[in-house]
């Protein structure tokens, strides 16, 4: 017999509400003043995390750190360069200084190269791509990782590499190489700290809408529209639609994730 009166229970009624996908994690984001960097610093700290927002360019890391805040986020921004040892190891001091430790971090920041072929690349040119795409990550990485021992002592790092290192990569070739070897830095990280609860991956970014692609197309007009047309999608993603896929992996919900490379590519490698 179904009866529909109330019989005063005082059982607790589970709750409905949602949780922050980084609910309670301190993150820490380099190359957070623009682009994949900027939006990820904003999903974070609505996923629940308290940021602290990393670059070289102080008026953008302010601007989108009050944005965040006016949001009623938690945020605040340190000035960091990846070609320099000490300030990228104060940078991370900082999350911990702040916040009292740190949980997660993703590793974004990047620079470009001239669109050129290989040998016509100046060596400056690749010495500076490889200082900041491949040491600045394995700095980060060594001195995120130590903050997290040291506090939380359960994390998860997030770097950005780019499906230009998963195959030929004509246009951009110190670039493609230095994100390849991005993603062996990644898999050797997995590997090792993976035994003390430390998670780290990568993202594999297609084409997507940022200050860099905006660069590429002025030097190489049309750029877009080619890479556009062989992506399975047919469009580039917005930097939301990346820092999404480094969210996920940064939190709990990917607890069985490590050593992995996510294309987030719109089928491009497909």
């Amino acid at each position: 017999m179904n009866s529909h009166r109330n019989t005063g229970s005082t059982a607790p009624v589970p709750s409905t509400a949602p949780s922050g996908l980084l609910a309670d994690k301190v993150a820490f984001i380099t190359g957070a003043g623009r682009g994949i960097g900027a939006a990820a610093a904003r999903l974070f700290a609505r996923e629940g995390a308290r940021v602290l927002l990393a670059a070289r360019t102080e008026s953008q890391l302010k601007a989108v750190t009050e944005e965040i805040r006016a949001a009623g986020g938690t945020a605040d921004h340190v000035r960091c360069d990846l070609a320099d040892p000490a300030s990228v190891r104060a940078a991370v001091d900082r999350a911990v200084e702040l916040y009292g430790r740190l949980d997660v971090a993703f590793n974004n920041g990047a620079t470009g190269q001239p669109p050129v072929p290989m040998d016509q690349l100046p060596e400056a040119d690749f010495d500076h791509v490889l200082a900041v795409n491949l040491k600045g990550p394995w700095l980060a990485m060594s001195a995120e990782i130590a903050a997290i021992r040291a506090t939380a002592k359960r994390g998860a790092v997030v770097n950005t590499s780019s499906v230009g290192s998963l195959m030929a990569n004509p246009w951009l070739p110190a670039y493609g190489a230095a994100k390849r070897a991005v993603n062996s830095l990644t898999a050797s990280a997995a590997a090792t700290y993976g035994p003390e609860g430390i998670r780290v991956n990568a993202i594999a970014p297609g084409t997507t809408l940022t200050e860099m692609l905006d660069e590429w197309e002025a030097k190489s007009p049309g750029i877009v529209e080619q890479l556009n047309a062989g992506t399975p999608l047919g469009r580039a993603a917005d930097p939301d639609e990346i820092a999404q896929a480094a969210a996920w992996l940064l939190s709990d919900r990917a607890s069985y994730v490590t050593g992995t490379v996510l294309r987030v590519d719109g089928g491009m490698c497909a």
